[in-house]
């Protein structure tokens, strides 16, 4: 299955891509695709809780099913927060 990851701010800046599409496994979750994208750019590891997701615009829990062509957004404090 493809999906689509969108990233914003400064966290776009630190991976280099303000999106990327990706193959994920059928029954995937949420949980699971963030620490895949931990894995792959290890600057996403210094991030902390207060990032939010959403999943075709609705926010989202990480026990979130995905599935093909769901655009998943990494949504980072409007202001203030860590820095990565």
């Amino acid at each position: 299955m493809k999906i689509k990851v969108k990233f914003f701010a400064l966290i776009s800046e630190k991976i280099g891509a303000r999106e990327i599409n990706i193959e994920i496994k059928d029954g995937m979750t949420l949980e699971i695709l963030w620490e895949e994208l931990k894995n792959s750019y290890p600057v996403l590891k210094n991030i902390n809780s207060s990032l939010l997701f959403s999943i075709n615009h609705e926010y989202a829990s990480l026990d979130s099913l995905l599935k093909e062509g769901d655009e998943i957004a990494l949504i980072p404090p409007v202001s203030g927060g860590q820095e990565i």
